[in-house]
């Protein structure tokens, strides 16, 4: 009987990932039959912008900063044309959207497309299928998403209700950076020394950088709610460089969604989010007016050693009075009370916030985790340095540039976009398909850091058959010093099965893996001077960018790309490129 199950073990395997497939098959094509087409048209302009009393001419969307929302429903087809009127290439990203064969509307730079150039315009065409809750979109080429971002909202099909309390309204709270100067000035200055960049001049909540900075009084983000409501606050951490801590004044939050994926409800006083992560929360109101006002502050999460823009951003929650609601909401006179956000580098607040995020696992919305593993990977990621050119001053470690890897390899950047390169079968002096799936030397990665921190280069990809499940372990390192890092996996959500401090330990650590509620996201953190280990089902067809949401980490090199091959069925190949995607 033993010997049968262990033979009859492989067919349920494969019986559970064909009808995974089939599943998601089913709900692409009731997805499409179902929804309905949303029509967008983004103009990139120039628009003059006024913080902090500086103003300056930036790059935006439709002349507005943040940018605007888009809103669909699951299974809605989302249609979004891009024209490009500024002097910079562009390209948008609809992070976190599955873009299930539809590869050539995912954004990034040289992997997906060619940008779009001046007097250039590209539609982006996308379904969205088994998501439902906060993404974002941003421009993914170079710093230029300091400024070019926004909301993605993506509502549940019309007659499914949230599996919480329905809220009164829904507010997006999207944090970014305000630079007085340009950023694109800022990264290019920054990989022409070598050295670290200028960081950020201030915070922004929803745009605006708030009291707490000089001539900024008037730059604040007002929440007005009413007494005894519950308020959905869509949370979307946008900023460059900086995970943050944030929290409401005499106030508790009810975490019940990050990265457009349901999780099982937990409070907190204070939130912890990562650049490129999003977060959904619930905000009961106090039942009765309370006669003041409540600071709404964020401020970093730092584990690095570098500098870092130690302000705080703050909004303001104001309530309104009952008994004169035709009255101006703030009053002045009223007390204003602030909340005790944890230390700077308080890391044990952080891991025990992660470690309560469990998927809901029911079903109606389950966690499909993969059980069996075909390819198991683990991936260094860490900063590291590169040689100063001849005939030239330079401002990293000992006199090199600094730079980062996965693997001890740093992405160099191609000329042609990779997934043009691999569907028409030209990548013959654009990539090589040999990325190495566990570092090519070892050491202790969280002891003493060798004395050769040099890293190698090059356009290197995993190639993965249709289908195949993956574990990937990523290991920070204390090379130049130990660091978190926000993986950010294009194509995919994962499974977060498990994480923790010091080096991997393959023998044991796997029995700790959490199989059956893992949190699902597409942005995790691998914590600094630690691991973590996530899975995925490789069965979206193209080429999907790997890469840290820390953007100078990203211009250093720390990125990468997997390449997932067409499967057998027509259904399960990526369609031909559209007419209009952009050349190089």
């Amino acid at each position: 009987m033993g010997v049968f199950l262990l033979q009859f073990k492989p067919f349920v395997c494969a019986l559970t990932f064909a009808l995974s497939s089939l599943l998601l098959l089913l709900e692409l094509a009731n997805a499409q039959q179902s929804g309905v087409t949303r029509h967008y048209k983004f103009d990139i302009v120039m628009t003059n912008v006024t913080r902090l009393c500086h103003t300056k001419s930036m790059v935006t969307v439709n002349g507005q900063f943040p940018g605007p929302k888009i809103i669909a429903r699951e299974g809605d087809r989302v249609v979004v044309k891009v024209v490009n009127h500024v002097q910079s290439n562009i390209t948008i990203h609809w992070h976190g959207i599955r873009q299930l064969r539809s590869g050539w509307a995912d954004g990034p730079a040289y992997i997906t497309q060619c940008p779009i150039q001046t007097g250039q315009s590209y539609v982006y065409n996308f379904t969205i299928v088994g998501q439902r809750g906060t993404l974002f979109w941003h421009a993914h080429i170079s710093w230029l998403r300091a400024t070019v971002y926004g909301p993605i909202i993506i509502l549940p099909k019309r007659g499914v209700p949230y599996p919480f309390t329905k809220p009164y309204k829904e507010v997006p709270i999207i944090f970014g950076e305000w630079w007085n100067v340009d950023t694109e000035a800022v990264i290019n200055q920054a990989l022409q020394t070598g050295g670290g960049p200028n960081v950020s001049d201030a915070y922004t909540l929803n745009g605006l950088p708030g009291p707490l900075y000089n001539c900024s009084a008037k730059d604040t983000f007002k929440l007005k709610v009413k007494p005894g409501k519950t308020y959905l606050l869509r949370m979307i951490n946008a900023a460059l460089n900086d995970e943050l801590f944030f929290g409401i004044a005499n106030h508790t939050l009810t975490v019940v969604d990050v990265d457009a994926v349901y999780v099982k409800p937990f409070d907190t006083k204070t939130l912890v989010i990562a650049p490129g992560q999003t977060t959904n929360v619930l905000l009961r109101t106090e039942p009765t007016y309370p006669s003041a006002n409540f600071f709404m502050p964020a401020r970093p999460y730092v584990t690095g050693q570098g500098t870092f823009d130690n302000s705080t951003v703050a909004g303001l929650l104001e309530y309104e009075n009952p008994s004169s609601p035709l009255s101006p909401s703030f009053n002045k006179n009223l007390p204003l009370f602030k909340p005790t956000l944890p230390p700077l580098r308080d890391t044990s607040f952080v891991t025990n916030f992660t470690n309560k995020l469990r998927s809901l696992a029911t079903a109606q919305f389950p966690a499909n985790v993969p059980r069996t593993v075909d390819r198991r990977f683990f991936f260094t990621v860490g900063l590291g340095s590169s040689p100063c050119p001849a005939n030239r001053t330079c401002q990293g470690p000992n006199g090199t540039k600094f730079a980062a890897a996965i693997n001890n390899v740093s992405f160099a950047v191609p000329t042609t976009a990779l997934l043009q390169a691999h569907f028409f079968g030209r990548s013959r002096g654009v990539y090589s398909p040999n990325f190495p799936i566990v570092p090519l030397s070892q050491f202790n990665y969280t002891g003493t850091a060798p004395s050769n921190t040099l890293v190698s280069n090059g356009t290197k990809v995993v190639v993965l058959p249709f289908n195949t499940s993956v574990e990937l372990v990523m290991q920070d390192t204390s090379v130049l010093g130990a660091e978190s890092h926000p993986l950010h996996l294009h194509g995919f959500n994962f499974f977060v099965v498990g994480q923790g401090f010091g080096n991997y330990d393959p023998v044991n650590d796997p029995a700790r893996f959490n199989l059956v509620d893992p949190v699902e996201r597409n942005t995790v953190g691998v914590p600094s001077g630690g691991w973590v280990a996530i899975r995925f089902q490789a069965d979206n067809p193209g080429v999907w960018f790997m890469h840290c949401h820390f953007e100078v980490h990203t211009s250093w090199g720390l990125k990468m790309a997997w390449l997932v091959l067409n499967g057998n069925r027509p259904d399960q190949k990526l369609p031909p490129p559209p007419s209009d995607l952009p050349k190089c």
